[in-house]
């Protein structure tokens, strides 16, 4: 589990396709400071398992599928990306609950001096709701305005500079990760007035 507030804006170093993937070898000295094999990073939003990890960098395997549903299959050597540890037990919530399961790809439709607008992939409108929050490439932000097809983020100095919100350009994508408490919330009112859940007596 995540937060959703980026450690660091790091690199990748090389990108390896595989037979059912690719391998990412990512240079992040703060992140692989004691992260080790098995362990979990986000990369711009996504989960990935360290396969290795020394000397400031570490490689991850990435499945077809993760390829296909986020933005990683856009990567090259010398892409920026936001990465995160998961928060430890105990630790502070700053942002919001993040899971790291990618819901949708989006894309950046206009960059202002506030903060950005991205257009939603069908089927997520219903879950961004204004003052929600929600994760653009790992970053935790707040919905400033929520359309059918839309949404718009503010963007202050400091997630600029320590993120790569901050270098997006219109056409750009972006991994979108909606807060998982509206879609149980959806979920459990489907199954409102009398209706059984998926292997449940009706």
């Amino acid at each position: 589990m995540f937060t959703g507030i980026v450690e660091e804006r790091g690199e990748v170093v090389a990108v390896e396709h595989t037979a059912h993937g690719a391998r990412l070898r990512l240079r992040g000295p703060a992140v692989t400071a004691d992260v080790r094999h098995g362990d979990s990073v986000a990369v711009n939003g996504v989960c990935l398992t360290v396969a290795s990890a020394g000397g400031g960098e570490f490689t991850a395997d990435v499945i077809a599928e993760t390829l296909h549903r986020s933005s990683l299959g856009a990567l090259t050597a010398s892409s920026r990306v936001n990465l995160e540890r998961p928060m430890a037990l105990g630790g502070r919530l700053d942002g919001h609950l993040v899971q790291g399961h990618v819901d949708g790809t989006g894309t950046v439709t206009e960059c202002t001096e506030d903060g950005l607008r991205v257009r939603l992939p069908h089927g997520l409108g219903r879950y961004v709701v204004e003052k929600g929050s929600i994760t653009v490439d790992g970053v935790s932000l707040t919905v400033v305005e929520a359309g059918a097809d839309h949404f718009t983020v503010g963007l202050i100095p400091t997630t600029r500079e320590l993120t790569t919100l901050g270098v997006k350009q219109p056409g750009d994508p972006v991994n979108l990760e909606v807060d998982v408490l509206a879609k149980y919330v959806e979920r459990l009112l489907s199954y409102g007035a009398g209706a059984a859940a998926p292997g449940e007596a009706s």
